[in-house]
């Protein structure tokens, strides 16, 4: 198999991933729900794979993230979390559902929307962003860089809006943790969601939230926390406050895991490697006829995550994903991504999409295979 669909989810894992699960599942008790032995072992994984992504995130406290079950998780309980009936958010075309639909519900609940517009290549129209500004606008959600395009967002242009109006920003990292560089206190960023099994090289059913001190989110489950369980109300300190019942340890153990690795590597040495295959691939294919790419910034030094999408003339995108994977054993994701709005912009909301997503476990050899299978079928 030739795997392209890292966006989904990256694969193979680090050895080590399998390592720190095997290991926590013949070892670990409940973290932080007793003094024994095997308790204090899930305690100690819990609390240093903490400290590991407060350091990856530029964050000055660990304490300040807490773990979920994915990216969809975290931006649920930030943005079910945050707003109120009466408050106005601002978020993009860019988005996915994971930020869309939580919107959505919460506009029929008395929260206004405003959606920033992006244009045939999948840019955002950042000029037009002062225009949405309301006085009851409380946030901005957004993500780092489109799960379709690949491109972007200038997270520079938007905090500057956000922190010159006394916004949230709310920042969805869901295709670049573990990838690009994210500070977040440097960068403005109030809540930060991501998700362990893309970039971060972990498994599935692990993630997280960062919030900055002084934020309170409600949480949208309560109960048991290892701590103050005479009161009737929930725990409000992180990251108990956010965590109720017993933890994922043993995917925690196993982002442990991915994050040692990437640590090893290095993130630069993975992104420079991964950015060569994905314009590797692109000018291999941008020149057929009858092939249309997405996106903007392929051929230049500007900053994007490593994934193409494209079109054959009229194809379904199904079918051409369906072809890769019956001829050549390549690995896609084809229709609309969960990115509807982004598939509207681009004028792709009928015939969808198909996305190439690389991996530095991927090769070169593999890249021309591609390539020439796009050929192929674009004759």
């Amino acid at each position: 198999m030739i795997y392209m669909d890292n966006a989904a989810t990256s694969w193979p894992k680090p050895i080590q991933v399998e390592e720190r699960m095997v290991e926590a599942l013949r070892t670990f008790g409940n973290g932080g729900r007793g003094a024994h032995g095997s308790a204090l072992t899930a305690a100690r994984m819990i609390y240093d794979t903490r400290e590991m992504l407060a350091e990856l995130f530029g964050a000055s406290d660990p304490s300040r993230i807490a773990f979920t079950a994915n990216s969809t998780a975290s931006l649920n309980m930030a943005i079910q979390g945050l707003l109120v009936p009466g408050d106005h958010v601002i978020t993009t075309e860019c988005e996915h559902n994971s930020v869309l639909r939580p919107l959505y519900r919460l506009e029929k609940q008395g929260v206004e929307l405003s959606i920033l517009k992006a244009d045939k290549n999948g840019i955002l129209q950042y000029e037009n962003l002062e225009k949405l500004y309301r006085p009851n606008t409380r946030a901005v959600v957004i993500t780092h860089a489109s799960n379709l395009t690949g491109n972007v967002t200038q997270l520079s242009r938007i905090s500057s809006f956000t922190q010159r109006h006394g916004l949230l920003l709310i920042m969805d990292a869901s295709q670049t943790a573990g990838v690009l560089p994210i500070y977040v206190e440097e960068m403005g960023i109030d809540v930060l969601c991501f998700t362990g099994h893309k970039s971060l090289r972990g498994p599935q059913g692990i993630g997280g939230i960062w919030v900055r001190d002084g934020l309170e989110i409600r949480p949208l489950s309560v109960g048991g926390s290892g701590i103050r369980s005479f009161d009737r109300t929930h725990p409000n300190t992180m990251p108990e406050a956010l965590e109720a019942g017993t933890l994922n340890s043993h995917g925690i153990a196993g982002l442990y895991g991915a994050l040692q690795y990437l640590n090893e590597m290095g993130i630069p040495v993975i992104y420079e490697k991964e950015m060569k295959l994905t314009r590797r691939f692109a000018e291999g294919v941008e020149a057929l006829d009858n092939v249309k790419l997405y996106g903007s910034g392929l051929h230049e030094e500007q900053m994007r995550v490593p994934i193409v999408s494209l079109n054959i003339g009229d194809y379904d995108s199904a079918s051409v994903g369906q072809w890769l994977w019956e001829d050549y054993e390549i690995a896609v994701r084809t229709g609309a991504h969960c990115a509807p709005l982004m598939h509207k912009a681009l004028g792709t909301e009928n015939q969808g999409a198909v996305r190439f997503s690389f991996s530095h476990y991927n090769t070169e050899e593999e890249v021309d295979t591609a390539i020439e299978a796009i050929r192929k079928y674009a004759l």
